[in-house]
C-alpha cells in the first residue's frame, strides 16, 4: 500500500563558506499506525543545491542509511530537463530513514530490476484495407496520434491500445472510440507486457504462463474509465477530433502514459481532456490524474457492474472507496475492483444499467483518482472478500497518514 505525496522541502543550506554542496540528505517518514510496503516518494529537484540536481542521472545515487536503492529520474514535461525523482521504501509503522542523493556509481534506470512497465506498439510495414490493417510487424513507439482509418479491431495497435503495469498487475485502454480500461491479471511478478498480443490476435483472452485479461469491458467504464454523468448515465470519451497517446516515463520504480482527447464532445459542450495514467513499483494502484481545457460541472469513473458481486464502500476523512469484490474475472475466480477518491470531489455515488459509479467535481479543471484490481491468482494474491476490505481499509489508513518526505 502506498500514497504519492509531496511536501515542499526546504532549500538545504549551503555547507560553510563558498564550498559546494555535493550531497543532500533527507528524512522519510511513516507517521501512520501502519507499515507501508514500497511507500511512494517524489523529490522535487528543483528543491536541492544545484550541484545535486544537475548531476547527470548515471552519476546519481541514492543511499538510505549508507545502502543503495533503485529510484529513477524523470523528465516528465518532455523538455529535457528532469523534474524530480521517484523512489520506494519499506517503512515500519513510525519509522524514519535518512536519504541521502550524491555522486556514485549507482548506475543509470537500466540497472534497476524492472518492476514497472509502460507501451504503446503499433504495426509497421502493412496497409490499410477497410479500416483494417494488413500485414506488418508490431513494433514499439513512445507516441501515435490515431490515424483517422483507425477504429475497434482494426489490428493496428497490438493489445488495442497502450499499456502500463506493475509487479503486481497490468492494465490497457481501448484506443478507440471506446477508450475503457481493462485489466490484465498477473500470475508472475516479471514484466510481462511486451509479450502479449504478439501473435496479432486476443489470445490475452486465455490463461497463460504470465496470466491473462480478466475483465470483459463491452460497453462499460470496466475500472477506472473517464466519463461524463449525463442523462442518468455514464458516457464514455467517445466522439473527439483527434486522439494522441504517449508514454512518458518507462521506469523501474514508476510508469506514465499521457493522453490527449482534443474536442471531445460531451452533451453540449466540446472541451481537450488529457490523462495521465501512472503505477508505481509494488502497487495495484493506478493513478489518474485529468485535465481539461474548460470547466465541466462533473465528471465520473466507475467500475463495470457483474452478477455474483458484493458492493463494498466506505469512506473516512479526506477519502473514500467503492469497490466489488467476488468471482467477476474472465477465468470465473476471484477479483477485487476499486475505486478510491477524495471525498471532497465527490458529488453522488450511483449506477446505471452497466456500471457502478462516483460523480466527481473537477477543482479548477482539475481531477485526480486512484483504481486498481487485485485478482485472487496474482502470487500472494488476495484470496477473500474480508481480506480483500481489509486491504482497501488498510490502503485508505495510508491515503490518510501518507509517508512524508522533508528535508533534514
Amino acid at each position: 500500500m502506498k500514497i504519492l505525496k509531496l511536501f515542499p522541502l526546504l532549500l538545504l543550506g549551503l555547507l560553510a563558506g563558498c564550498k559546494t554542496v555535493s550531497e543532500a540528505t533527507l528524512q522519510v517518514t511513516n507517521p501512520g499506525k501502519l507499515a507501508q510496503k514500497d511507500a511512494f516518494f517524489q523529490l522535487d529537484l528543483a528543491q536541492l543545491p544545484a550541484a545535486v540536481s544537475q548531476m547527470a542521472p548515471d552519476e546519481m545515487a541514492l543511499l538510505v542509511e549508507g545502502s543503495p536503492i533503485p529510484f529513477q529520474v524523470n523528465d516528465r514535461n518532455g523538455d529535457g530537463t528532469p523534474e524530480d525523482i521517484s523512489f520506494v521504501l519499506n517503512m515500519k509503522s513510525g519509522e524514519t530513514k535518512s536519504v541521502t542523493i550524491k555522486k556514485g556509481a549507482a548506475g543509470s534506470s537500466a540497472s534497476f530490476p524492472k518492476r514497472t512497465q509502460a507501451e504503446l506498439s503499433h504495426k509497421v510495414g502493412g496497409t490499410w484495407e477497410n479500416r483494417k490493417y494488413i500485414g506488418g510487424e508490431f513494433q514499439n513507439i513512445q507516441q501515435l496520434t490515431l490515424p483517422p482509418e483507425h477504429t475497434d479491431h482494426s489490428f493496428f495497435i497490438r493489445y488495442e491500445g497502450p499499456g502500463w503495469e506493475s509487479d503486481k498487475v497490468g492494465y490497457r485502454f481501448y484506443l478507440d472510440w471506446r477508450n475503457a480500461t481493462d485489466v490484465f491479471g498477473k500470475t508472475t511478478s516479471d514484466m510481462v507486457l511486451q509479450d502479449v498480443g504478439q501473435d496479432g490476435f486476443d489470445s490475452y483472452h486465455e490463461i497463460a504462463d504470465w496470466g491473462m485479461d480478466i475483465l470483459k469491458v463491452g460497453g462499460s467504464l470496466g475500472i477506472g474509465t473517464p466519463a461524463r454523468w449525463l442523462n442518468n448515465k455514464a458516457e464514455r470519451v467517445a466522439v473527439t477530433d483527434s486522439v494522441a497517446s504517449e508514454v512518458v516515463l518507462n521506469g523501474p520504480v514508476e510508469s506514465l502514459i499521457r493522453t490527449h482527447y482534443y474536442g471531445w464532445k460531451t452533451g453540449e459542450k466540446k472541451v481537450t481532456l488529457t490523462s495521465e495514467l501512472s503505477i508505481v513499483a509494488g502497487s495495484r494502484l493506478t493513478k489518474n490524474h485529468l485535465q481539461l481545457s474548460a470547466q465541466l460541472d462533473s465528471l465520473c469513473t466507475g467500475i463495470i457492474q457483474l452478477p455474483n458481486t458484493q458492493v463494498l464502500q466506505r469512506s473516512e476523512g479526506n477519502w473514500g472507496y467503492l469497490a466489488t469484490w467476488g468471482q467477476q474475472s474472465l477465468n470465473q475466480d476471484n477479483l477485487g475492483l476499486a475505486i478510491i477518491y477524495r471525498t471532497a470531489d465527490l458529488l453522488a455515488s450511483t449506477a446505471d444499467s452497466l456500471n457502478h459509479v462516483v460523480v466527481l467535481q473537477p477543482q479548477n479543471q482539475e481531477l485526480t483518482y486512484y483504481f486498481l484490481a487485485a485478482w485472487e491468482k496474482e502470487p500472494n494474491g488476495i484470496t477473500t472478500q474480508e481480506a480483500f476490505s481489509q486491504y482497501l481499509d488498510n490502503l485508505l489508513a495510508s491515503f490518510l497518514q501518507p509517508a512524508t518526505i522533508q528535508s533534514r
